[in-house]
């Protein structure tokens, strides 16, 4: 870890290359990638693991996602099934991590995986976080480039405002495309959805040529299976109200569709572009030192991972006694 000022590096030949550099000397990178920017540490090195959980101020029990560069990589690290080889010769490079039985000798530290025996794995598709992954050569662990439970980053601005000092350096490589983190699908059982993301369910199922089942409910316990799913998270500093028609006096208002507000998802109703811009939008509406009142968002395709994320970002925080 590092007390200077976070340097920002670009995705050119010699920004990867540092970039790679400070990843094999144990500092912590933040990247992006097509989901959100992550966090990045050499997975292998549980020094430069835990700096990630004390960057973040995140719970121990929460495991990490460990990206690689492609699916032979991941292969090293996991018990490989024909439904990950489905899911992953159609969706991978993309948003999609799989949580699969960790392979016997597979040299991880166990931070990553938060005590569980199975890791969560994805290859992603921006080539700038390709390029990363190749030019450093070994698994990468990285949670969203954020403080523990708050919005997420979809932009190195983000990154910065939120971990400051704390990392080495972050590569700029403008915003994410996807806006979302990735869909998490549990493969150490039954395929069952674990977090909702940038992938839609209906996609994975058509792909599987079967339902999934749905364990997306979190009850704020320390039963974790998957990076993402704590009851508080995604959270703005201030209050949010999900599924408002209007706002209440003295809150802004997050639109989605043609409507009055101060900010729209979506003027369009797109949710594609709705969900490349939630994050971004909580960041503008959070400045505002405001509570966030938000219209309701249909809950089919990429709206179950914006939903998901605003009933987080609305739940109660720890130590919060709620409403009175």
């Amino acid at each position: 870890m590092t007390t200077s000022p976070s340097p920002t590096l670009y995705p050119d030949a010699e920004g990867i290359a540092q970039a790679a550099a400070l990843l094999r000397a144990g500092q912590l990178v933040a990247f992006p990638t097509e989901t959100v920017y992550g966090l990045g540490a050499d997975a292998c090195n549980g020094e430069a693991v835990a700096a990630i959980y004390a960057a973040k101020g995140r719970p121990s029990f929460n495991p990490l996602i460990v990206h690689l560069p492609s699916v032979q990589a991941a292969q090293r690290y996991v018990v490989w099934t024909d439904d990950a080889d489905r899911l992953a010769q159609a969706f991978w490079p993309g948003p999609l991590t799989l949580v699969l039985p960790l392979r016997e000798g597979h040299g991880l530290s166990s931070l990553v995986t938060a005590g569980l025996s199975t890791l969560a794995l994805r290859v992603p598709e921006k080539a700038s976080a390709q390029a990363l992954l190749e030019a450093f050569g070994a698994p990468v662990a990285a949670p969203s480039a954020n403080p523990s439970g708050k919005i997420s980053p979809t932009t190195a601005r983000h990154v910065l405002d939120g971990l400051g000092n704390k990392i080495a350096a972050v590569l700029d490589d403008g915003p994410c495309s996807v806006g979302v983190e990735s869909t998490i699908v549990g493969l150490d059982g039954a395929p069952a959805l674990l977090r909702a993301g940038g992938l839609p369910l209906e996609a994975l199922e058509a792909a599987l040529g079967a339902p999934l089942a749905l364990k997306t409910t979190p009850d704020g316990s320390t039963d974790i299976t998957a990076p993402g799913q704590l009851q508080s998270h995604y959270a703005p500093k201030a209050p949010l109200r999900m599924n408002a028609d209007a706002p209440r006096p003295g809150e802004v208002f997050l639109g989605f569709g043609p409507m009055a507000c101060d900010e729209t998802l979506s003027e369009s109703g797109d949710l594609h572009e709705a969900a490349a811009r939630l994050f971004d939008l909580l960041h503008k509406l959070d400045a505002r030192g405001q509570p966030i009142a938000v219209a309701p968002v249909p809950t089919h395709g990429l709206g179950r991972a914006i939903n998901d994320r605003l009933a987080r970002a609305a739940a109660p925080r720890p130590n919060d006694p709620g409403p009175t």
